[in-house]
Order: structure tokens, then sequence, then C-alpha cells
């Protein structure tokens, strides 16, 4: 997405702290023109990719911090359907409902991460949160209950991936830390069904999965942010090539206060509860 007019005004509402960190001169985020823009296109397509959204100096200082972390990270191997729940016993095992993906990826949960790092200056920032609230539509803007949700840092090094899937939150918000030196390919295929509505969509599910939908490439570089709706569109990461793992952030925050990951989903995705 282009830069905003030179003239926009940047209110003096944002703090100091995520000044330093972000862009705002090319990413205006209280600017309610530039808000509207935004989600103008994330409604349009689906995802929204700001370019340049942090300065490359916090990225760097991010990726000091998280880049020799790789060995304390809880590492999860696993397959899973694309509608991330149990498999269905009225279904047969090689039907959409029940077909089988490979996502492998370390993490970092939140309660690792440091205290001091710029992370929690973007994530913790009240005009960060009331941009986001704007982009997506949403009245409030809360972070997890628990301990381990709300910033996540995730590692992919060579053959890692993540497969098909969607989202069981209605909205994403990531941006990469560090690219690999090749596959790692964000795609997805846009508004295969309607959740809201209960819609399973196993015929185009099936299609993703045989190959037979055409699919989106979502392209951003280290210090993007990316904002996109997972819940009706599937989506997967290709896996990672090369000697340099990716490294990716991961902003996550809640319609209302007090939700907590369950202690099931904690231990699938941490290795521990809370």
């Amino acid at each position: 997405m282009g830069a905003p007019p030179d003239d926009a005004a940047v209110t003096p509402s944002i703090t100091v702290p995520v000044t330093r960190h972000l862009n705002v001169a090319r990413h205006p985020i209280t600017e309610i023109g530039y808000i509207a823009q935004c989600r103008e296109t994330l409604d349009r397509d689906g995802a929204l990719v700001l370019d340049g959204f942090a300065a490359a100096a916090t990225i760097n200082e991010i990726v000091a911090q998280s880049a020799g972390r790789e060995s304390e990270a809880f590492y999860a191997n696993s397959t899973h359907n694309v509608y991330l729940t149990p498999m269905d016993d009225a279904f047969d095992v090689d039907h959409p409902r029940n077909r089988q993906v490979a996502s492998t990826k370390g993490l970092i949960a939140d309660d690792e991460i440091p205290a001091d790092s710029p992370l929690r200056d973007i994530y913790d920032d009240p005009s960060f949160r009331s941009f986001l609230g704007g982009v997506f539509g949403i009245d409030e803007i809360h972070q997890y209950a628990d301990d381990l949700s709300s910033i996540n840092v995730h590692f992919a090094a060579e053959g890692m991936e993540l497969g098909w899937h969607f989202d069981n939150s209605s909205f994403a918000v990531t941006m990469l830390l560090q690219a690999p030196e090749g596959g790692a390919r964000f795609e997805h295929v846009p508004s295969v069904r309607d959740a809201d509505a209960g819609d399973m969509a196993f015929d185009r599910v099936g299609g993703v999965l045989d190959g037979d939908e055409p699919v989106h490439t979502l392209d951003f570089e280290p210090g993007d942010l990316v904002l996109f709706r997972g819940r009706n569109a599937m989506h997967r990461v290709t896996p990672t090539k090369g000697d340099t793992t990716r490294i990716l952030v991961v902003f996550a925050y809640n319609d209302r206060p007090g939700v907590s990951l369950s202690a099931s989903a904690a231990t699938t995705f941490y290795g521990r509860t809370p």
C-alpha cells in the first residue's frame, strides 16, 4: 500500500515510544482518512500489507533479541484438518472434513518476551490498538487474559511449514521479522466459506487441497505489518528453504476482555499451560 499524501496530519496522541518504532510519516495510524483507506483495502481484499510499518532499527533490535533463542522455542510437529478440529467419524478419513495436513513451527510465548522489547511498546500502545479497531471495524481491542498468547514469536527453519487451515479468530495481526532465503510463501484462497453461517464448504475445501482452486500469494518483507481475515479464507505457509530461519511475530487480540486460551490449546501450541 502506498504512502499517504505528504500533508496528512499525525495527531499528537501517538506516544513517544511507539513513534520511535513505527514509520508514522508513511503510516499515520491516528489519521481518520488513513484508517478508512486501510479498512477499504482490507474489506475488498481480505488482507492488507502495510509496507515498512516498523522502522528498520526496531526490526534489527527485535531480531537481535530473538534470533539466538530458537533452541528455547517449543516446537510442534503435528497434523490437523483445515478446520483445526478433531476428526469426525461421520466422514471418511479422506473427506475434506478429515483430511490431514502438516504444520511445524517453533514458538516463544508472551511470558518469554523481554519486558523491554519493542514488541511490547507496539502491542500495548493505545494508538496502535485504536488503529486496529478502526481497520477491522471492532469497538474494543483487548489482550489475552493468560500469560502465553498475546505476543508470540514464531520460528520456521528449513523444511518447516504451516498446512492449509482456517483461523478460529476473526482477524490476525502479524509482522515478518526475518525473511528466509526461499520458500515460506504465504498462500491464501479468499472467501472459501461463511463461518458465521456455519458453512463448511466441503467442495471448495477439497478443491483447494487437490490444487484445483486458484491460489493468491501475499508478498511482504521484514517490517511490513499484515492484517488478515483468516476465518473464511483458507491459507498456508509453504516450507522454508535455506539456512536462514523465518521469524515472525503474531500480535493476538480479542474483541472482548477476559479471554484465555484453553488448557488443551495451550498444551498444543506451547507445550504447557499458563
